[in-house]
């Protein structure tokens, strides 16, 4: 079987093109193995081969190559081609892919919900041996609509769009068409329409010139394949509107203290009934580490794969053989759904306790499935260590695996024979397996629900893991463990974050192509069709932060471009490194710093080292020391004292780099220091330009290549709809990068990322964006309102519009504007907090807003417990509150 392969595109001397795909005749996708194609005049390249005749289907691309380096290729969309009986030999004329404008538009969210599409309508039957086959992508057309194809010869329709030839959906968005070449004159001129499948009505016609096709005669029994061609629209820009709530914060009738998978299905059914099209939840993976309220923070995970066993839904598990035990759990249940909160370790004890119940009824009955066997083949590399993992931590009862004797270092072997079907404690191993088995079973019941209603379910990928983590025992090779990453100081928090986790050894990452990132995104596909990169800064660089600090000030970035003795003196700084890099304090500030306390903490806890200067005791002389001497104590005096000498220990003007010897970064916020306020007016100036200069100029560049490598490959590698959480202190490539590669950005109205401004200008918003209210780090809006009574006036006279003075409530007036105004931006997506759409209804809404928060950064062992005061049931009877919601999203053009 002959296939010929044909290509225009301009290259300049040394450049090669080659073709690499899906057979080993192109090398299985190895570049390595890639054939080149033979130029043959006016930037037009052919390759020739002959293949087996029982290839039916492979895929391929294009790339560029010189001097046996892979300069660029085609975005991975693959050509695809397909051979019949007919053809003895297939020719090709294929257009290079280049990621469209509208990329989104393309991902899982839009082709298997929004825009789901059935395939294979109007196959057509040509019975000539000589086809000429023309192939489209087509991604934004309603799923009652179909693509056509008419122009100036008979055979499609002679320009009269009644007699359009419908286009079969391969594979959406792919369409085709099958022609009989033996009924075509060339040139063929022709262009692409919208039809109504079911009448073949015209709807619209792509925009731009007609089409025109001129190929030479072909031979008897030969295939012609026309690919890589992009429907042209001017419609107007698709937007929706969503929810985001964390999945534990729900609540129903049927639910047992804490959300649950079957309330998500719920919700799917609000947000339908409503007119919303996506929902955005937090991070659900297994975060039990200590078995305590602890463990409720989302962002920590035991494992990036497994799910946490409290979103187990009992009611779909069915109940238990025995009465008096299912009579027990019921008034459990009861007992907790009447909770305000979410009671963590109640919940988990008690829940995992009914899955063990339930395991010793139908266990085996189970693992002996044929569906639970595919299961555990498809997902036993992270399944065997996370329920060995399991099993250890509770044994050892510590989540540290450095504690675990014979098992501190992880030995594939060594735990493969732990986790035998032979071994003594192989039922505690197969529980977390069977439980994993039909979380994920429950979970795809919902993904396909919400696929089956046209709801996008958005996930969350936390930029970390925990250093007690599955991932931090079997990879660790990945990480490094002597670093602590988290955030500079933001709006969030003015000591900055300190997340505690291990930072990302990212050389290490790029030597098998991330496949540490790309493992983690299919699994999240497993689920969701759109997912949010929590802090995709981290790709840029990370915050990290020495080891003996809690809070986040004296962190630097990572990676980065430190600075030399010399470099700092340039800007007219005289540099002292002893003066500037160790804590140290003038008596003068003492009073301030620690109010009737000053004279015994001199006294106790610090030490002279100079006429006015006094430094940390060696008791005291690590924020980690501090911690550990004020463990406990809870006292008004501790913590102002506690509090104190975290701040001396912040007092520094440079940091040491890590890694390269002799070379500073300047601290971050330096300028609220006190030693900033010791600098003369001089020096001020000098480090105030050094400062600027190294925080928002020195590594634009910098970190745009780190980003670029880094985020390419995994955004290529994923079909979900990428979206960042680009808060904070953003450098200027963000952006870029962002925009390059589609990955929407967060946006925020009291978070203007522009500089001068109070407010974010919501109507100048990118149309590649998330809009929203607020997110789980920030207040709501009825609670925002009253935190700063200055600034709440200037938005309710200046954003707002309104005049006179500001009601001291958010009521649901202002909270109907305020959402009104997020639907109306220009953002593909809007997604509003379950708090605020709540807001909308004076009667509904919970009476303390400030119970509605779900997380406050500032606090590393915040309780994550927030559950809303309304259950789902009652929520979807709420019809003013429901048809207020249909009304604003279908105002707003979002649908």
């Amino acid at each position: 079987m002959k296939v010929t392969f044909n290509i225009n595109f301009h290259t300049i001397w040394g450049q090669k093109l080659c073709v690499v795909g899906s057979i080993p005749e192109l090398g299985l996708w190895n570049p390595s193995f890639a054939r080149e194609m033979q130029y043959v005049g006016d930037g037009n390249w052919q390759l020739k081969l002959d293949l087996p005749s029982d290839i039916k289907v492979f895929e391929y691309r294009y790339f560029i190559r010189a001097n046996d380096k892979l300069l660029f290729e085609e975005w991975e969309k693959n050509h695809r081609i397909t051979f019949d009986d007919a053809a003895e030999q297939y020719t090709l004329y294929d257009y290079w892919q280049v990621p469209p404008a509208n990329l989104a538009f393309y991902t899982s969210a839009f082709t298997k919900s929004w825009f789901a599409h059935p395939c294979d309508k109007f196959e057509r039957v040509v019975k000539s041996s000589q086809h000429l086959v023309i192939k489209l992508s087509a991604p934004r057309i309603g799923n009652d609509q179909s693509v056509a194809i008419v122009g100036n010869q008979e055979c499609i329709g002679n320009w009269d769009p009644k007699k359009a030839v419908m286009m079969s959906c391969d594979r959406f968005p792919d369409w085709q068409v099958v022609l009989d070449s033996t009924q075509i004159n060339y040139p063929l001129e022709y262009k692409f329409l919208i039809c109504q499948s079911d009448n073949r009505q015209p709807a619209y016609w792509e925009s731009g010139e007609n089409r025109v096709l001129n190929l030479p005669a072909q031979e008897n029994k030969e295939t012609v394949t026309i690919s890589g061609l992009c429907f042209r629209d001017e419609l107007p820009n698709w937007r929706c509107a969503g929810t985001v709530i964390p999945v534990f914060s729900l609540r129903s009738k049927e639910s047992f203290g804490v959300g649950d998978l079957a309330d998500l299905y719920k919700l799917i059914d609000w947000a339908k009934k409503t007119q919303q099209r996506i929902i955005q939840v937090l991070p659900m993976n297994d975060t039990i580490l200590t078995h305590t309220w602890l463990d409720s923070y989302p962002y920590r995970a035991l494992s990036i794969f497994a799910l946490h066993p409290m979103y187990i839904s009992l009611k779909w598990l069915g109940k238990l053989g025995n009465p008096v035990l299912n009579a027990r759990f019921e008034q459990w249940q009861k007992e907790l759904n009447k909770e305000k909160t979410v009671l963590y370790e109640e919940v988990v004890k008690h829940k995992l306790a009914y899955c063990r119940e339930f395991y010793k009824e139908k266990g085996a009955e189970i693992l002996a499935s044929k569906e639970y066997k595919s299961f555990f083949d498809e997902n036993k590399d992270w399944l065997v260590p996370y329920a060995a993992f399991s099993y250890l931590r509770d044994t050892y009862h510590t989540p540290d695996f450095n504690q675990w004797g014979e098992y501190a270092v992880y030995d594939a072997n060594k735990i493969n024979k732990l986790c035998t079907e032979e071994s003594e404690i192989y039922d505690d191993i197969a529980f977390s397996y069977f439980l994993q088995y039909l979380l994920h079973k429950q979970f795809k019941k919902v993904s396909d629900y919400a696929h089956s209603h046209g709801i996008v379910l958005k996930g969350d990928i936390p930029i970390g893991i925990s250093r007690t983590s599955v991932e931090a025992w079997t990879e660790p090779k990945y990480f490094n463990m002597n670093g602590q990453a988290g955030a500079p100081p933001d709006d969030f928090s003015a000591t900055g974050q300190n997340w505690f986790f291990p930072t990302y050894n990212w050389s290490e990452m790029e030597k098998d192509n991330l496949l540490w990132w790309k493992k983690r995104f299919k699994k999240l596909s497993d689920y969701f069709d759109a997912f949010r990169i929590d802090h995709i800064l981290g790709f840029f660089r990370i915050w990290e932060i020495p080891l003996e600090y809690v809070q986040g000030l004296c962190g630097h970035f990572s990676p980065a471009l430190p600075l030399s003795k010399e470099e700092i003196e340039q800007y007219g700084l005289s540099f002292n490194e002893k003066r500037f890099t160790t804590p140290l304090i003038h008596v003068k500030y003492l009073p301030e710093i620690f109010g009737v306390y000053a004279n015994e903490v001199q006294n106790t806890y610090l030490l002279q080292s100079s006429p006015h200067h006094y430094i940390l005791n060696p008791i005291c002389n690590t924020q980690r020391k501090i911690e550990i001497l004020f463990e406990g104590k809870t006292d008004e005096k501790s913590k102002v004292i506690k509090n104190g000498l975290l701040t001396i220990a912040n007092e520094v003007l440079f940091l040491l780099d890590p890694k390269e010897k002799r070379k500073f970064h300047p601290r971050i916020s330096a300028s609220q220091s006190y030693m900033y306020k010791e600098l003369d007016n001089s020096e001020q100036y000098a480090f105030d330009q050094l400062y600027w200069h190294f925080f928002y100029h020195r590594h634009n560049d910098f970190w745009k290549n780190q980003a670029l490598k880094r985020l390419t490959p995994l955004v290529n590698s994923t079909d979900m709809l990428v979206c960042g959480e680009d808060l904070g202190m953003i450098p200027d490539s963000v952006p870029d990068v962002m925009k390059k590669l589609q990955i929407f950005s967060l946006e925020i109205e009291r978070m203007p990322k522009t500089p001068q401004r109070e407010f974010t200008d919501l109507r100048s918003l990118s149309y590649h964006s998330v809009c929203t209210t607020s997110t789980h780090d920030m207040s709501t809006i009825r609670s925002w309102w009253k935190e700063d009574p200055g600034k709440t006036q200037r938005y309710y006279n200046n954003i707002l519009e309104r005049e006179g003075q500001a009601p001291s409530e958010c009521n649901a007036d202002i909270a109907f504007q305020i959402i009104s105004n997020h639907l109306n931006a220009p953002s593909m997506l809007t997604i509003i907090p379950l708090q605020d759409w709540l807001a909308l209804d004076d009667r509904l809404k919970y009476p303390d807003a400030e119970a509605e928060r779900i997380n406050v950064p500032s606090d590393p062992q915040h309780y994550w417990r927030y559950r809303i005061h309304i259950n789902l049931e009652n929520l979807m009877e709420a019809d003013q509150l429901n048809e207020k919601i249909s009304s604003l999203i279908i105002a707003s053009g979002r649908k």
